[in-house]
């Protein structure tokens, strides 16, 4: 389902400086045409800056419908047009290619990333995830890794973006299963016991771009 003419659209724009790149402005639909949205300027809400756009300029936009689910797609920067108001004309998405997540659902994607843990004896280690998510994770382990079920650990997650930005995600982790594995390794299910909300969003954004490359293979 495509968002309606005065719609807002929540947008983050793909950038190599870390700090641009999580500033989310918003914006209206103003108009449609047949492959593309003319949008109004993004606007910063907490300060009202506008965020001039380029020609090529990537888009990562999620729009709100009923329910509070949130409607995720990739597009571009294709134009401009001057009317009332200047609008910037992006690529329309294949319907097919925008990912409904409902509030409380977090997609879920395969992943090897780099985690970083530290158990409260203070013993580190450094594992690869399995999967992640926006509610937990689950790495692959060996038996020189002492874990049991309700294990409490301090957790570094190296995140990598599309625009080849990397960031550090911190969670406080608790093992929710264990599960052995033929190899003789175990598979450690962790759960998110402490995360803030703005770290909880670096994961998000990470399934959410993983997803998309998934899609368009």
């Amino acid at each position: 389902m495509y968002p309606k003419i005065n719609e807002y659209l929540y947008i983050q724009i793909a950038a190599g400086d870390t700090a641009e790149a999580e500033i989310e402005y918003k914006s209206r639909i103003a108009e449609t045409e047949d492959d593309a949205f003319l949008i109004e300027i993004p606007i910063q809400e907490n300060n009202g800056r506008l965020k001039k756009l380029f020609i090529g300029d990537e888009l990562s936009v999620y729009f709100v419908t009923e329910g509070g689910i949130k409607n995720y797609f990739y597009t571009h920067v294709i134009g401009f047009k001057e009317d009332v108001i200047r609008m910037v004309r992006v690529r329309k998405p294949v319907e097919e290619s925008i990912f409904k997540i409902q509030r409380r659902s977090f997609l879920r994607v395969n992943a090897e990333l780099e985690l970083a843990l530290k158990q409260g004896s203070g013993a580190r280690f450094l594992v690869r995830t399995d999967d992640i998510g926006g509610g937990g994770t689950s790495f692959l382990t060996d038996v020189s890794l002492k874990l049991e079920v309700g294990s409490k650990l301090s957790c570094w997650l190296m995140v990598p973006y599309r625009n080849g930005t990397t960031e550090h995600v911190y969670f406080e982790g608790e093992v929710v299963r264990i599960k052995p594995l033929e190899n003789g390794r175990k598979l450690a299910m962790l759960k998110f016991a402490a995360i803030s909300d703005s770290e909880r969003q670096k994961i998000i954004r990470f399934c959410f771009e993983r997803q998309f490359d998934f899609r368009n293979r």
